[in-house]
């Protein structure tokens, strides 16, 4: 079962403080995990490959040779 609720920031910050070391290290875990995920889809992206100048001009090449099939009248 899931449950959402509007929590004002201060309200967040009140319920964190509140926790016990035991829940609030558990809490720092997640945090650090969700960030790590979102750095390393950064990081995939960024570090990706890409194409070489022959690369691009053989696609340059294949787009134009289909744009012409594509217009060829029947």
């Amino acid at each position: 079962m899931q449950v959402q609720a509007e929590i004002k920031f201060d309200q967040l910050l009140q319920l964190v403080r509140s926790l016990p070391k035991s829940r609030l290290k558990q809490l720092r875990r997640e945090i650090d995990r969700a960030e790590k995920s979102e750095e390393s889809l950064e990081e995939l992206l960024l570090n990706g490959p890409v194409a070489t100048e022959e690369q691009l001009r053989v696609i340059a090449e294949n787009r134009k040779a289909i744009n012409q099939w594509r217009t060829k009248p029947l």
